[in-house]
Parts: structure tokens; C-alpha cells; sequence
């Protein structure tokens, strides 16, 4: 296959996403009514599934129970829980271990390191993939290397988000017997061809035992990255476009089976054949950690939009704390309303975003909501030592999410996407500490400020907010 030159690959991104929004003009934000869902949800039994399937009744009351007791208001988790369970389709799995990841710095060891392990195969389904490099070794040697030695590799990447990634890496991994399918490709008179839906989902499974998912793409931007998560209080911190700051989360345990198949199905989609050839491990015998996940798998092709209306349930649903990291906040009129709406009912909301980003029509209209958020006692702080990537919430400290989903239009409209709820006060204590390092680098929005900011400021905001539905 002829590889196109950068400049010209770079051109006809550009061409596709200006076709892409027009196409996605008419498309519209649902509106969410949380009574419909508590009054669908009402009776129906929380489902926990453990190690070896489903849990019995009263071992789901004793999980329940545990995070009860850590939760503000357990009839408030308890609404929440069940109104996600409608939503969701997915039980929540107990028996988990968590790690979080900050940055390409912590992320692409881990992911290296799990592909380096795998014995049977390995799946990966990223918007950008790249030949990135981890001390010293790329990723398309690694993936040959794991290949010739028997492990079954499958690959889904996106059209659109690859379509710089220069086309001889994927014939090297081809020819190494790597197994490599294009989501959507741009290609009209391709197969499968749909302009404006993308797989924006980050996603590694490793022999169905461990999985790594968040804002991390295989792109060459992460390896710029610090060497630790944060830049240290006594040393200057690394400035830059270059510089990325993302989260991903890394997985064992028995949820890792719910997102595998979410894998298998989008392969299927693509293929029109089902994925066969691997050999699934035993289960493990026993929980490998003590956290419960839920896997919110969203695709708006199907109506799915398990991400948004989860969100916007455990907005309306906290009793203490909303903090979110957003890589690009261009909030839905629920989702605003609902932050509003608890910063105004004692609520501390916090909002940590980008001071500048790869998309200037995003930051524009993130500005565009700051009075309004600021004058009801939402605190928004700018990071500004490199580009903030990470999508995260953690609501009263013990309800935490980490995906691709960005707080944004288009991940509920166009994207499929792919985030972890994880319940309980560890990963809810690590994010909530982590928010509060990168709040270190952050300056704080102040309402009498902002309100002097130059007119030409504002009709930039005004003339992208037009556009948020399609940003």
C-alpha cells in the first residue's frame, strides 16, 4: 500500500472533519428524565456478579452493605446504583484491583509489560494507534515478537483518528500475522462506511486477566510526558504543547470479561464474523482485590448512551463533592443545569480543564460557560504546565469514573466510547489525591476577572458556542 505523505494525510483529516460535523448537524442531545428510570429500575434486584458468576442474594446485600457504609446517603447510592443498572446493561463486578495510571509515564510501561506477559492473545482497540516507543523498544516489535511466538494478536483501530499513522506499520504487524481491522474507515466505498460515528474507546486485554482503559491513545504525543505523574513542588514544571497529562486504569480481575466482550462485539460489527481462535484462560479462582466495577460500554449507533445518563444520575445524585477532570468541557444543557444545580444545594463542585488545548473551538466555548458556572459557586481552575487529556469524576469521594468519555457533545452523539465506574473509597481516595496535585499547577478562575476579559473574547465564545453540539 502507497503511504501518503503527511502533509496531504493531514489535509484530508481536516476535509473529513469538516464533512463530518456538517453531517452531524441535525443531530440532537436526549433529554433525560431520572423518574422514568427510578420508576423503571423500582423493584428490580441490583445484580454483583464475583469470580465465578453471579453472587448469591445475601452475598450482594453484604457487597452492597460495605458500600453503604461509605457513602454519604446509602438510599442516595441506592437509587443511583439501580437507575445505572437500567442504564448500563452490566452487572457490577466485585473482586477487583484497580491501579490508576497518570500519563504516557505510568501508561505505556504497564501496557508494554501486560502485552510482554500475555501467553494467548491480546486485544487493543485505540482512536490512535501509533508505533510508539517504551524504553527502548517500539510497539509494532514488541507485537511482532509476541505474534511469532504463538500469541494471537487482534487489533481495532479508528479510521479517522489513524489516519495520520503512516500505513507501513500496519503492513508490518499484517505480515507478522497480527490481525488488524479499521473501524469505519473514511473510505466511502469501504465497507462499514460511516463518517461521523468513531471509535474513540482506548482499550488492552491480555489473556482475558488484565485490561487497561482511560484518555491514553498509542500516540507518540504521550511519550513526552514527565517522568513521574506530576512535576515535584521543587523543580519547574515541564511546559509545553508537547506535553500530555492523561489517566488511564488498569484492571484484574473478573470485570475484565465484560469488557473483552464489548471487544468481540465491536470486532463482530466490523467483520461480520465473530472472533475466533483464542483460548480463554480458566477464571481465577479467587477475587484478586476487594473493588467493584461496573463497565459502561456506549454507542450512540445503538442509543446506548450509558455514559451520559450515568453521569448525569450521579450528578443529581451527590450529597458532598463533584470533582471532574475534563479534557474538553462542552457541557450538555443537563449536564450544566445538574452541576449548577448541586454547587447551589451545598455541593463543593470543582472543575479542573485545560488552559489551552489541541482544540481552540473547544476552549472557546469551554470559556463561554465559566459566568454561569462560576456565579452559582462552581470553582474552576485552568491547569496550564502542558495539555490536560484526562476524563475523570469522583462524587462524594467513593464513586469514581475513568474512560474516553469526554464531558462533551460528541461523546454522547457520535463516539462509542468506553469508561470503568469504580465504587468504594480507595480509588476515589487516589483520584481525589491526584486532583488535588494536579491542582498545583492549576490557577483558579475568578468571577470578577473573567468578567473583564476583552470583548473580542466573547464573540469568539459566542460564535463556537453556536457549534458545541458538533465540538
Amino acid at each position: 500500500m502507497r503511504t501518503l505523505h503527511p502533509g496531504l494525510r493531514t489535509v484530508l483529516a481536516a476535509l473529513t472533519l469538516c464533512l463530518a460535523l456538517a453531517l452531524g448537524a441535525c443531530a440532537h442531545v436526549p433529554v433525560i428524565d431520572e423518574a422514568d428510570l427510578v420508576k423503571a429500575s423500582a423493584g428490580s434486584q441490583i445484580k454483583v456478579f464475583g469470580t465465578r458468576g453471579p453472587l448469591s442474594a445475601r452475598q450482594s446485600k453484604a457487597v452492597l452493605g460495605r458500600l453503604a457504609t461509605q457513602w454519604p446517603d446509602a438510599g442516595a447510592l441506592e437509587r443511583h446504583l439501580a437507575v445505572e443498572q437500567v442504564v448500563a446493561e452490566s452487572p457490577l463486578f466485585t473482586g477487583n484491583q484497580v491501579r490508576i495510571l497518570r500519563d504516557g509515564a505510568e501508561t505505556f510501561p504497564a501496557m508494554f509489560a501486560a502485552i510482554r506477559a500475555a501467553k494467548s492473545y491480546v486485544y487493543l482497540e485505540y482512536y490512535i494507534f501509533e508505533d510508539v516507543t517504551c524504553d527502548g523498544d517500539t510497539l509494532s516489535d514488541l507485537l511482532v515478537r509476541q505474534s511469532q511466538a504463538g500469541v494471537h494478536i487482534r487489533i481495532i483501530y479508528d479510521g479517522i483518528g489513524s489516519i495520520d499513522t503512516d500505513s507501513a506499520f500496519f503492513d508490518k504487524l499484517r505480515a507478522a500475522g497480527v490481525q488488524v481491522v479499521e473501524f469505519n474507515p473514511p473510505s466511502p466505498w469501504k465497507h462499514h462506511y460511516a463518517l461521523n460515528s468513531r471509535d474513540h474507546r482506548k482499550l488492552l486485554i491480555a489473556d482475558g486477566t488484565v485490561a487497561i482503559l482511560g484518555g491514553v491513545n498509542l500516540s507518540s504525543t504521550y511519550e513526552s510526558a514527565p517522568s513521574v505523574g506530576y512535576s515535584k513542588p521543587d523543580r519547574p514544571a515541564q511546559s509545553g504543547p508537547d506535553v500530555w497529562h492523561d489517566t488511564d486504569i488498569q484492571i484484574s480481575g473478573p470485570v475484565v470479561a465484560e469488557l473483552e466482550k464489548l471487544f468481540r462485539e465491536h470486532w463482530h460489527e466490523q467483520q461480520d464474523t465473530a472472533l475466533e481462535g483464542d483460548i480463554d484462560p480458566d477464571p481465577p479462582a479467587q477475587a484478586v482485590g476487594d473493588e467493584v466495577v461496573r463497565i459502561l460500554g456506549s454507542s450512540p449507533s445503538k442509543l446506548k448512551r450509558r455514559y451520559y445518563v450515568t453521569v448525569i444520575s450521579a450528578i443529581r445524585n451527590a450529597e458532598n463533592s463533584i470533582w471532574i477532570t475534563g479534557a474538553y468541557f462542552v457541557p450538555t444543557h443537563q449536564e450544566k443545569e445538574g452541576l449548577i444545580a448541586a454547587a447551589r444545594r451545598g455541593v463543593d463542585v470543582r472543575l479542573l480543564l485545560p488552559a489551552r488545548s489541541d482544540s481552540s473551538p473547544a476552549l472557546a466555548v469551554q470559556h463561554s460557560h465559566y459566568g454561569e458556572l462560576l456565579r452559582a459557586g462552581v470553582k474552576v481552575y485552568e491547569r496550564n504546565d502542558g495539555i490536560l487529556h484526562s476524563k475523570t469524576m469522583v462524587v462524594d469521594k467513593v464513586w469514581s469514573i475513568v474512560g474516553s468519555s469526554n464531558f462533551d457533545h460528541r461523546s454522547v452523539l457520535f463516539n462509542d466510547e468506553l469508561d470503568a465506574v469504580v465504587l468504594g473509597k480507595e480509588t476515589g481516595e487516589k483520584l481525589t489525591t491526584d486532583f488535588n496535585e494536579d491542582l498545583r499547577h492549576a490557577q483558579p478562575i475568578d468571577l470578577a476577572q473573567w468578567r473583564r476579559r476583552s470583548t473580542l473574547e466573547r464573540l469568539r465564545e459566542g460564535f463556537w458556542k453556536l457549534w458545541e453540539t458538533l465540538l
